[in-house]
């Protein structure tokens, strides 16, 4: 996938964003800070670091701007509604930041936290498979809690095998 205009990127995005979203209202509030294992992260670490990763890695480094990521914990928000506000409130302001790119800001390099130099495009499209990959960890979190989450397209995979000739 390249991207070509930040406008077409951005409504992409969001969809991604919001499916990702959908899963916080799965989440309980005695759940928020609950992590499989000790050291590990809980699912307030993942959502909060999913907006500090986005906002202060991704959105300041394509503005030709250091990395400002210093990691997801509850010093940032605690408590289920904390959370789910901090998340939003990033959000926005990365996608505000987002929205300014130009067509030759999505062409130009930026540099990753490594020091490596890629194509801002390159770079946003990393981003998006960042969110999916913790969308996952969200999923297994909660069927570890043996909640029931909403398909991510409508139907079960057993409910794909039931639909199949």
């Amino acid at each position: 996938m390249q991207i070509n205009n930040i406008e077409s990127f951005l409504e992409y995005y969001s969809k991604i964003k919001n499916r990702t979203r959908k899963l916080f209202d799965y989440v309980t509030p005695e759940h928020i800070e609950w992590t499989y294992q000790e050291g590990k992260f809980s699912i307030g670490d993942i959502i909060r670091h999913l907006a500090t990763i986005e906002r202060y890695m991704y959105a300041e480094t394509v503005q030709y701007k250091p990395s400002l990521y210093n990691g997801c914990g509850t010093t940032y928000a605690k408590g289920y509604d904390e959370v789910i506000i901090f998340y939003n409130t990033l959000n926005k302001e990365s996608m505000d930041i987002f929205s300014k790119l130009k067509i030759e800001d999505l062409n130009n390099k930026c540099k990753t936290p490594g020091g490596i130099d890629i194509t801002i495009w390159k770079w946003l499209r990393a981003m998006v498979e960042h969110e999916v990959h913790h969308r996952g960890q969200l999923y297994l979190y909660l069927s570890i809690l043996k909640v029931k989450t909403p398909p991510i397209f409508g139907l079960t995979s057993e409910e794909v095998i039931l639909n199949s000739e």
